[in-house]
């Protein structure tokens, strides 16, 4: 599957679930409420389709087909995307006919798309017909030279029997000076020509100047894990949080050798690297040690280097603290290019420590300090109190799949919240990294106490709307917990949030603001095949006095200690309680 999608959030179609029971035995029934008003947006016919998830396949392709024939205006029939998604629901549910039935509907609708006849492809292969998944998948390359997918299935049907590369075996490939040098050329022009905002952050000049000067480091004996780090600065340089490698799972993968991974697992803490798992040194390291130097390298000059590899909206730096902690162990190897041995001093020993080499380890490592709300939609009560808690861990909740399951989550959670009198609700929005805009309107639909507007400058239907608020909005105190990890949306909804002054908030910088670069292409380099993405949009929310540079910032800072952390303390929600108690 290669797809461009324009979506928030990287990553939401792993959310999507069942589309609808196809029982063709049951007799159908067609939910339809169209509008006539002209001024009114255009409706999402996923969305309907959804709806109408108890009829056959062919009756759903049929009412697609009815429905722009009688009122074309009514509903998105342009957007090839959201339908794809629609197609994709099926496919991941293991109902491939209906998904391959989609897929048609879409090949007739958009037949100059390359992505239709992907998907069309991919159908037929799951359902073993090797010859017409062939045909599509030549199609959609004769379409889009640059669909590697296409170009991938192709070569797995032809030859079958050929082995493909193992992250390991790619790890230590080394390709040509050439090769290297022509593929950073690549990366460099396609960000610049993918990323509307690509140059926002960075000069011309000064992105250029370190292509050139990583292209100065290659040489003949450079292997692809080599490569791979040095373009994952190259694609942090622009400082845009939806450009990326996909986070450090490439990297990860092709790191099995435990021997080489950094032996201790760390957390870097108000400028302050810190043991917190001693591993397979115990013996010589406790946790609380404060690390001073790897190999001969200051601690501060290793985790700003690592962080020039750690991509970020815009100079936002703690993003780049919850991704170090998360991959410390694994970042470090890449950033000394792979040593052999580790020697480490700490504070309060002058004696340099070798290291046992590591004989397992976690990556990514959990921040078990938060207990996380598994449900990713959370609500409870603090019964000796008049206070709240809701978490929302993620607005991935989507029109075309479970929009309506986050707002059933808000309706019966401000209700519960009304009925109970609660005087202050803390929202925690720490580890959320974004989603839908359809979701952060929702809730702050249930928080603002005028209508507001939420898009300006964006591709999304709703920029011209004027939101109002439901008519029970929380009258209450407002706390909002928030850290480097919320991003996205997550940015939006915060934007507005303090732009409205709807509470206080309570954290640390957040990863994100108003500016959202975001959906994403995939790419692949040429000659070494390294797969990457890059934000193809932009949007903004409706606010005025937030810069562009930094995420979005609290009211009140809490940093947690590392004490608080070893102990599994929350130190930002106890802070916020606190606060409660005082109002």
């Amino acid at each position: 599957m290669l797809k461009s999608f324009i979506l928030i959030l990287f990553g939401v179609a792993t959310t999507l679930l069942s589309c609808g029971n196809t029982n063709k035995t049951a007799t159908p029934s067609v939910t339809v409420e169209v509008s006539t008003n002209a001024d009114t947006e255009k409706r999402s016919i996923s969305a309907e389709l959804k709806a109408n998830g108890h009829l056959p396949i062919e009756a759903q392709v049929a009412l697609y087909l009815k429905l722009k024939e009688e009122n074309p205006t009514a509903y998105n029939f342009d957007n090839e995307d959201e339908l794809t998604m629609y197609g994709y629901g099926f496919l991941w549910n293991n109902q491939t006919d209906e998904a391959l039935e989609i897929f048609k509907l879409i090949a007739s609708q958009f037949p100059n798309s390359s992505n239709a006849y992907d998907s069309l492809g991919e159908a037929y292969m799951k359902k073993g017909n090797m010859e017409l998944s062939l045909k599509n998948y030549v199609k959609s390359l004769a379409m889009n030279p640059d669909n590697f997918n296409a170009e991938d299935q192709i070569e797995r049907i032809k030859f079958p029997n050929n082995k493909p590369i193992t992250p390991q075996e790619k790890f230590v490939k080394v390709y040509s000076v050439e090769d290297y040098k022509a593929d950073l050329d690549q990366l460099g022009h396609k960000l610049i020509e993918i990323n509307p905002n690509a140059l926002k952050f960075i000069s011309k000049e000064d992105f250029w100047a370190i292509i050139n000067q990583k292209k100065s480091l290659i040489t003949p004996q450079t292997t692809y894990g080599q490569f791979i780090w040095h373009c994952s600065e190259i694609i942090a340089s622009i400082n845009c949080s939806h450009t990326t490698l996909g986070g450090f799972w490439q990297e990860s993968e092709m790191l099995k050798d435990v021997s080489l991974i950094f032996p201790l697992q760390t957390r870097w803490v108000n400028d302050k690297l810190y043991v917190v798992d001693a591993m397979s040194n115990s013996d010589m390291v406790k946790p609380k040690d404060e690390l001073l130097s790897i190999n001969g390298i200051t601690v501060s000059k290793l985790v700003n280097d690592i962080c020039k590899h750690i991509e970020s909206q815009g100079y936002t730096e703690t993003t780049k603290k919850h991704f170090f902690n998360s991959w410390s162990t694994e970042l470090i190897p890449y950033a000394l290019s792979f040593p052999k041995t580790y020697t480490i001093t700490i504070k309060g020993n002058e004696n340099p420590i070798i290291l046992n080499k590591a004989k397992d380890f976690k990556a990514p490592y959990r921040d078990n300090s938060i207990t996380p709300c598994e449900a990713n939609l959370c609500l409870e009560f603090y019964d000796d109190t008049a206070t709240a808690l809701m978490t929302i861990s993620s607005f991935n909740y989507y029109p075309w799949n479970n929009l309506q399951e986050f707002k059933d989550f808000i309706d019966s959670s401000f209700k519960k919240i009304e009925t109970r009198n609660i005087e202050n609700l803390i929202i925690d929005l720490r580890l959320n990294g974004g989603g839908s805009a359809e979701s952060s309107i929702y809730l702050l639909k249930h928080l603002a106490k005028a209508p507001f507007k939420y898009f300006v400058n964006s591709m999304h239907s709703s920029e011209h709307e004027i939101h109002q608020p439901v008519s029970n909005t929380f009258k209450g105190n407002l706390y909002v917990m928030i850290d480097g990890n919320g991003k996205s949306t997550t940015g939006h909804f915060m934007a507005l949030a303090k732009e409205l002054s709807l509470g206080t908030i309570v954290g640390e910088e957040l990863g994100s603001n108003q500016l959202c670069t975001a959906g994403q292409t995939v790419c692949r380099l040429k000659n070494t095949k390294l797969q990457y993405y890059v934000a193809n949009t932009a949007s903004r929310v409706a606010v005025k006095t937030l810069p562009d540079t930094t995420g979005v910032l609290p009211d009140i800072t809490v940093i947690q200690p590392i004490e608080d952390y070893l102990n599994n303390i929350d130190t930002v929600k106890n802070h916020t309680l606190k606060l409660t108690e005082t109002k």
